[in-house]
């Protein structure tokens, strides 16, 4: 046939680009290659490359004896559980995946093909950064990827899956994406390397400790999600896209189970054994979701980071929600700075998406003390409060227990926007505790009594029968409806269903002024 011979010796010089002798050194770091990757991650067969061919058009410094056809990066397209996505994966084993002028036209073209027709885009990162023979057009490479990225937001979910080095500016192409998977002893993402540290500081420190992946996941939150190796990792890239739409105009799968219908005509009495009566009290808030959402569909995000907090992807009778919850196993589940930053992101990843939103709220507040204050609690806290006032899909608040001050107005309050709140009978919400309060209006009186501790205790009591009870909130209008914790379920899939065509329109403006 016409051309067969021809396209038959292209196919062998894609072939041909992977050296087998570099792919087993790739192997024995434990690395896969960047075609093994792409092929781990989509369907068989799927996989349409684009640009195979392109290379530098730099000579300097000896870089026309180094040129390979491709350039250091494989971009192209195909699909995951039959769904599109666009993936651009960078081959360490040319010239160190190292970002030139084209290298960085083959990105950028891989994402904008990816926002003008809708679709997802994965970024494997494995590169030694900047191409220093290219100079300034390797730094040119970077802007035009950021900027192509930022354009892309909220437009179409962008994942950036880092698999070895991401180095320098390189950093900040996962940094603008919506989440960034890591794998532990492979992944590194750092400003400056550790001789840089210590020649500025004079630390000693590791590529691990500074830049790793367990660095990211639990101190610096950089990291959304860490795992222990590339087939792990990439088989939940794969998993979360199943709660994602394709897009900011559709809305996510849904995915409606027997075994979710058969829950929900559950009497779901455990419910009201796993949270102690007793509000001094912590349990562990992943017990409660996994009883209220559809078994075994909570996918946490940050799990190691914040860990005062939880926010994760669920579904409730196949409808895909994002869960924002207190911990209260750890620091009674406070709001403080990196719990603020957490959800207040979590938030407006939904929001631009088009998930539905079910806050889980039992929180004394927000952590006060001398280094939450000069590290900027007001300034991060307010992030949250920005966040749910912004939003505009579906939300909805369970009060558990406490909800006390600016976490009440953040989590809770109708007034900032809340579709429903929903209040267990063991309720308390109030601008702070009994104990608390007590000691701010009573001061004197207590102080003056003849017995102190009796009128303390007295005053404590009258205090929670004002105030700390849902029946107040519910008198006021600011809780729809006062709930047997049994009948959790069951209630939160009435209140969204009708939610699900809420629409509301937006402010007419440039953009709000966030306070980053």
């Amino acid at each position: 046939m016409k051309f067969e011979k021809e396209i038959e010796q292209l196919n062998k010089e894609v072939e041909a680009l992977d050296n087998q002798e570099l792919a087993e050194k790739q192997h024995q770091k434990g690395k896969l290659t960047a075609r093994e990757r792409i092929s781990y991650l989509l369907d068989p067969e799927t996989f349409v490359e684009l640009d195979p061919f392109v290379e530098t058009r730099f000579n300097n410094l000896g870089l026309e004896k180094k040129k390979v056809a491709g350039d250091g990066v494989i971009a192209g397209f195909g699909k995951i559980n039959n769904r599109l996505v666009y993936v651009f994966s960078q081959d360490f084993t040319k010239m160190g995946g190292s970002l030139g002028e084209m290298h960085g036209q083959k990105i950028v073209r891989a994402i904008e093909m990816a926002r003008k027709t809708g679709n997802p885009v994965i970024g494997i990162i494995d590169s030694g950064g900047a191409r220093i023979q290219e100079g300034i057009a390797s730094l040119d490479g970077y802007a035009s990827i950021f900027n192509t990225m930022v354009k892309s937001s909220g437009v179409i979910p962008q994942i950036s899956v880092i698999v070895g080095p991401s180095a320098g500016g390189a950093c900040y192409a996962p940094g603008l994406s919506d989440f960034i998977f890591m794998v532990e002893g492979l992944s590194q993402m750092y400003i400056t390397g550790p001789e840089v540290v210590k020649k500025v500081t004079g630390e000693e420190v590791s590529f691990e400790d500074l830049g790793g992946a367990n660095t990211h996941g639990t101190k610096s939150g950089c990291a959304h999600f860490v795992f222990a190796n590339e087939k792990e990792c990439f088989t939940q890239v794969k998993k979360i896209l199943s709660y994602l739409p394709q897009n900011n105009m559709e809305d996510p799968p849904r995915q409606k189970s027997i075994l979710a219908e058969l829950f929900e005509k559950e009497d779901n009495q455990r419910l009201l054994e796993l949270v102690p009566e007793e509000s001094e009290k912590g349990y562990d808030m992943k017990t409660v979701i996994e009883e209220l959402f559809d078994k075994n569909t909570f996918f946490e995000v940050q799990q190691g980071f914040a860990i005062n907090s939880l926010v994760g992807f669920a579904r409730l009778g196949g409808v895909v929600v994002g869960v924002v919850a207190n911990q209260t196993k750890f620091m009674a589940g406070v709001l403080d700075i990196d719990s603020s930053d957490k959800i207040a992101r979590f938030v407006r990843f939904c929001d631009a998406f088009n998930i539905p939103i079910i806050n889980l709220v039992d929180t004394p507040g927000y952590l006060p003390g001398i280094n939450q204050e000069h590290l900027g609690i007001i300034r991060h806290g307010a992030k949250v409060l920005y966040a749910y006032a912004e939003a505009t899909v579906p939300k909805i608040s369970v009060i558990l227990r406490k909800a006390f001050g600016g976490a009440y107005i953040a989590l809770a309050s109708r007034k900032l926007g809340y579709d429903k709140v929903l209040a267990w009978p063991s309720a308390q919400i109030a601008v702070m505790g009994a104990e608390q309060a007590v000691k701010i209006i009573y001061k004197r009186e207590i102080a003056e009594s003849k017995d102190p501790e009796i009128t303390e205790k007295e005053k404590i009591e009258e205090i929670k029968k004002l105030f700390l009870n849902p029946m107040q909130a519910a008198k006021l209008g600011q809780v729809d409806m006062i709930i047997n914790p049994k009948d959790t379920r069951l209630i939160l899939m009435r209140c969204l269903e009708p939610l699900l065509t809420k629409r509301e329109g937006k402010v007419a403006r440039k953009h709000g002024n966030v306070p980053l």
